[in-house]
């Protein structure tokens, strides 16, 4: 399994995804041309990231990890949100799956409130619980 890393650009967020870490990390705008284009080596690498966890189990079928998620969205569009959404199902199944902690750090502009709003309502159709993180 490798480590997945792109850089930010104007339409795109920076993503690391960090296997050794546990670390999932969106920084930018997100508003690709072809957003199912550009999420779509995401998902396989969190499909990736599910058997390399089987892996890890020991004796008893534990891990002893936790997987940190940083959402710090500047902007994404609503379909980036699909994908987010997602996203976060996804690890949320892996998190139950392997009974692992799954933190999710909401990082949000204090002037943007619709951001705020955004990781509320994520929070709220998963039922995932998200840490907010006031960007001053």
């Amino acid at each position: 399994m490798e480590i997945y890393k792109i850089s930010q650009t104007e339409n795109t967020p920076s993503i690391v995804l960090d296997h050794n870490k546990h670390l999932i990390e969106f920084e930018g705008d997100s508003r690709p041309e072809n957003v199912q284009k550009f999420y779509l080596p995401v998902m396989e690498w969190l499909d990736n990231y599910d058997k390399y966890i089987y892996y890890l189990k020991d004796l008893n079928g534990n891990v002893s990890f936790e997987i940190t998620c940083n959402f710090k969205f500047e902007y994404f569009n609503s379909s980036s949100a699909k994908y987010i959404m997602d996203m976060l199902i996804y690890l949320g199944k892996i998190a139950k799956k392997y009974a692992l902690k799954l933190n999710v750090n909401w990082h949000y502009d204090s002037i943007d409130e619709d951001m705020l709003d955004a990781g509320k309502e994520f929070e709220k159709v998963l039922n995932i619980p998200f840490h907010y993180v006031e960007i001053v």
